[in-house]
């Protein structure tokens, strides 16, 4: 291990703090500059606000769900957008204030202020005041994400027209909702929104939802989504639109004409690499703004690292967070480097989909001759217990060597099952040892169990493929 070195990470959000804390318990002496909030927007203004409010919805309608199964209540279910967002703020301000316990905790010195580079050794950080003082560093850490795009056609006015932050401070339940952007962001929101009661229209224009999720899987949710009542137009765009007095009014690519009173923009990020003093230092940047990093998340100055959603790889909060690990313990002298083939990622719609490795497609296009088991939610004892019969568990292996080279599961706490599959591919196992695998019962990750036989024939509660 080093000796004491001196880190400055730019940025506190899910890949900075989490680098801070690192480089404190290896012995650095660390100093984070945030010009915002800390947490950054996954906490403040993306993941955990609104995830908060999707489960939300989902109690209200497992709550409508319960009254045929014997649960009584008394008067209507509904929803209060009020409380719910208060209790939202609640929830952020928490884990806000316990981030900042852990910094203090670990004797991390936090600075308000915006961060820039004066040299690949120091940084100038400049408060609200306009005040500004430099600091020196042996290694420098640039976490500083990626925000809202502005695109010139789809001005963000925060009241007619909102991008994700607006919508997570809204008040008043929108009675109507075109949401642009049919990736993981829109239909998120397009859970949201229609279960509040919204009418809502999804534009998208590729030839499918979730563009980069396995087909099956995009199947399921487009058509839980119209059971939704969500108006779903594909291969569309928006051709002209304007704000008026009654909402909305937009024409589509296809000639449907939409009237909404809320317009919300889900295309894209941009990456926060401008104003940080980059080009005075040299570190290099690619063709979308995005910081070029080697396997070790260094730059093409040594010394400086970059982590997160700024380097433009997998532009997920757990995916910064282990970037984060890996580059302070590269500044502080051991060698580490991030597998990107293994990534669990979670997709927070109604029903959740979590995913791992390549879809059946991808597999295909890389020349992997594949075999494919799939088990549905309703063959669960358990699903069926819990009344949470919608979705599919599928898992995707090699023909020649069994091993698993993807997991796409869509229903009830994906999210959290997907993990199973990870810990399986990062440990190179088989289908064939997912099937032996002794599952509890009566569980939901009983289906991955089945799944993994059915690739080889053998689930017992699947009917006989003929």
């Amino acid at each position: 291990m080093a000796s004491l070195q001196r880190i400055i990470i730019i940025g506190a959000g899910p890949g900075g703090y989490v680098a801070a804390i690192r480089a404190a318990q290896l012995g650095a002496q660390v100093t984070v500059v945030e010009e915002q909030a800390v947490g950054g927007v996954c906490l403040n203004w993306g993941c955990i606000p609104s995830k908060t409010l999707l489960n939300l919805v989902d109690l209200g309608e497992r709550a409508r769900h319960a009254a045929a199964w014997g649960l009584t209540f008394e008067g209507q279910i509904g929803f209060d957008l009020q409380r719910m967002m208060a209790r939202k703020n609640e929830v952020v301000q928490s884990l806000v204030k316990g981030i900042t316990t852990l910094l203090k905790q670990w004797k991390i010195q936090h600075l308000a202020g915006r961060g820039e580079l004066v040299s690949d050794r120091q940084v100038r950080v400049t408060g609200a005041d306009g005040g500004n003082s430099l600091i020196d560093a042996d290694a420098i850490v640039l976490a500083t994400g990626s925000s809202w795009p502005q695109l010139p056609q789809f001005p963000i006015d925060g009241q007619q027209v909102l991008s994700s932050k607006e919508a997570l401070d809204l008040i008043d339940i929108p009675r109507s909702v075109l949401i642009v952007g049919g990736g993981v962001e829109g239909c998120e929101f397009a859970c949201l929104f229609s279960g509040l009661g919204s009418q809502v229209t999804l534009v998208e224009m590729t030839p499918s939802l979730l563009p980069t999720e396995d087909e099956d899987t995009v199947v399921i949710l487009t058509r839980e989504l119209k059971k939704r009542k969500v108006q779903v137009h594909l291969n569309t765009t928006v051709q002209e639109w304007e704000a008026t007095v009654e909402g909305i009014q937009a024409t589509l690519s296809s000639g449907a004409a939409v009237m909404a009173e809320k317009m919300l923009i889900s295309v894209g990020r941009r990456m926060n690499s401008r104003g940080l003093g980059l080009e005075a230092v040299g570190v290099q940047t690619g063709t979308r703004g995005e910081i070029l990093v080697d396997e070790h998340m260094e730059t093409s100055v040594p010394g400086v690292y970059a982590i997160g959603d700024v380097t433009g790889k997998f532009m997920l909060a757990h995916v910064a967070s282990a970037q984060g690990k890996v580059a302070v313990a590269n500044a502080m002298g051991t060698t580490q480097s991030i597998n990107y083939d293994v990534i669990p990622a979670g997709i927070f719609t109604l029903p959740e989909i979590g995913r791992v490795g390549l879809t059946e497609k991808q597999a295909h296009e890389q020349g992997v001759q594949t075999i494919v088991g799939r088990f549905r939610y309703g063959g669960l004892g358990k699903a069926q217990a819990v009344g949470e019969t919608t979705g599919q568990f599928k898992i995707i292996a090699d023909e020649h060597t069994k091993k698993i080279v993807g997991v796409h599961i869509i229903g009830a706490h994906a999210a959290d099952l997907i993990h199973e599959g990870a810990l399986a591919m990062h440990g190179g196992l088989t289908v064939t040892d997912v099937a032996d695998l002794i599952h509890a019962h009566p569980t939901l990750s009983e289906g991955l169990m089945e799944a993994a036989e059915d690739s080889e024939g053998l689930a017992i509660h699947q009917a006989r493929k003929r």
